[in-house]
């Protein structure tokens, strides 16, 4: 079961990258060329970023807990224990993407109060690309190639 879990975070977390990437580029593009935006592809690809991202966050807290990386090695080694790349996996992952898809959410729920287009835009693209940045700077690259 646990291999299960562990694959579908790994996949999983190919499509959400891309979807993501790809609604920050849409944000950004909308904001320079200022069209208006379009509840039948902004919309959508922003709530389906914001949607993978929830997905994601929940398969990797089961992980979190069933995993022997992440909270049983802090439980059997302590915070001192933990040599850095264990200390990515226990810590830092699971810490800076909770914090990234918290920001990608308050970036979905002020774009929804906001009527302008440039400034749906804008919104997504700013709190969206610091989910992104965050995501990416906390993916243990070593073990996803």
């Amino acid at each position: 079961m646990y291999e299960i879990i562990q694959s579908l975070h790994s996949y999983l977390g190919y499509i959400v990258l891309i979807i993501l990437i790809l609604a920050v580029v849409n944000a950004i593009s909308g904001l320079f060329s200022n069209r208006i935006f379009n509840l039948e592809k902004d919309f959508r690809i922003s709530l389906f970023a914001l949607i993978l991202t929830h997905i994601q966050l929940l398969v990797g807290l089961i992980l979190y807990f069933v995993s022997a990386n992440g909270l049983k090695a802090i439980q059997t080694v302590g915070m001192g224990g933990l040599n850095s790349a264990a200390r990515l996996l226990a810590v830092e992952h699971p810490f800076i993407n909770i914090i990234a898809v918290v920001l990608i959410t308050i970036g979905w729920s002020k774009h929804k109060k906001v009527m302008e287009a440039k400034k749906k835009f804008k919104t997504i693209s700013i709190f969206y690309g610091l989910g992104l940045v965050l995501i990416l700077s906390r993916i243990p690259w070593g073990q996803w190639f």
